[in-house]
């Protein structure tokens, strides 16, 4: 390899996300192995005694659970399976970090529910810093047993990100079974070289980052810079690193990593307009005309019934929604005030009407400005 992976200090942190995938987990003849888990539970550890915090989101339910129903278990390709196998592992995975920790150690499943309705957001947040303050390990995963979309759309990348952000982490750590973001794939080119540090998540950084690395798992490298583009937009740098080397494990224990660093974003996003921009929405959407969406892309404006053009899909009074243009285009995201019928029969009216046309109102505004952030895409990846 014409280019070593150079060491580098980590960031100062004090409370970090560390996210395990199940390729670190998954045992060659099935089930779950702590062949790698414990140098990365012996890290946990060790930080705990420095008096830091870290929150583990660890994957390897759906492996546990296939393992436990050997040859009878069902295709991968089948979503409702998998949904049963991730129930039926979450206990085993759960009690290899219990076994791995002198601390005692919590379940936390999170649906796209808990991210995207606000109070749920905030009563999860309240949960993980509660579980902290009573120096309890969190170990976070995707509630994948009780909605197959979740199972399917979801990946704990993008979860461990918003882990992150929930509970106000100083740095991401995401875990694999490669060493750094890569020129292009080591595994196929061998003038492959490693990426030390990276400023800012471009097309160029983008096009290095391949698919899925392994069988067991549901993300690769392109949710892994995804992941760490949402950690960036909040202010919190994210590390990659091989899980499967020791030393590169235990050169975190002494704050340095061998590995790829991805900067965080210059300026911290409030967290409510960081939360309104990642959690997922609903199924609906409100589409505006040209001089709404105009005005919307300023990010200072609220979206009133005038600026309406059309809905699709179904949300709720309270709903987070996406808001797009009239050629499908997302501009903006918000909590709606009106459910998508009412919406409907709103739309292009003026503001002043909705008291006649509904019989009540809840406010001028379909979408508060204090409630909206406007939707940008600098070099191809959400902010």
């Amino acid at each position: 390899m014409s280019k070593p992976l150079r060491e580098q200090p980590l960031p100062n942190w004090r409370r970090a996300v560390l996210k395990v995938g199940s390729n670190l987990l998954a045992a060659d003849g099935g089930g779950l192995t702590d062949r790698h888990a414990s140098a990365l539970a012996g890290f946990i550890g060790a930080t705990h005694a420095e008096g830091r915090q870290v929150v583990l989101v660890s994957s390897g339910a759906v492996a546990a659970g296939r393992a436990l129903l050997r040859e009878h278990a069902p295709a991968a390709g089948d979503l409702a399976a998998r949904q049963a196998l991730a129930a039926l592992g979450q206990a085993p995975m759960i009690a290899l970090w219990q076994s791995l920790s002198a601390r005692p150690v919590a379940q936390v499943l999170l649906t796209h529910d808990d991210l995207r309705n606000r109070r749920r957001y905030l009563n999860a947040r309240a949960t993980l810093r509660g579980l902290l303050a009573l120096d309890v390990l969190p170990v976070v995963n995707e509630n994948d047993t009780v909605a197959v979309d979740e199972l399917k759309l979801g990946d704990n990348d993008n979860l461990a990100a918003i882990v992150a952000a929930l509970v106000d982490a100083d740095l991401l750590l995401i875990a694999s079974d490669i060493d750094a973001l890569y020129s292009a794939d080591p595994r196929h080119d061998p003038q492959a070289i490693p990426i030390d540090r990276v400023e800012a998540l471009t097309p160029e950084v983008l096009a290095m980052a391949g698919g899925s690395g392994s069988a067991v798992g549901t993300g690769g490298m392109r949710t892994k810079l995804e992941a760490a583009g949402k950690a960036a937009a909040a202010g919190i740098p994210t590390a990659l690193f091989s899980g499967r080397d020791a030393a590169a494990v235990e050169a975190l224990r002494h704050d340095r990593l061998r590995g790829t660093l991805v900067d965080a974003a210059a300026t911290r996003m409030q967290a409510r307009k960081y939360w309104l921009r990642h959690a997922p929405a609903a199924s609906g959407r409100v589409r505006v005309d040209a001089g709404a969406a105009h005005a919307l892309a300023g990010g200072r404006a609220s979206l009133l019934p005038g600026g309406i053009a059309g809905v699709q899909g179904e949300f709720q009074r309270g709903d987070l929604v996406e808001i797009t243009d009239t050629d499908g285009k997302v501009v903006a995201r918000g909590l709606c005030q009106y459910a998508v019928g009412e919406v409907r029969r709103l739309a292009g009216r003026h503001s002043r009407d909705i008291e006649a046309i509904l019989g009540y109102s809840y406010g001028s505004e379909v979408v508060h400005r204090d409630d909206l952030v406007a939707i940008e895409t600098p070099g191809g990846i959400a902010a």
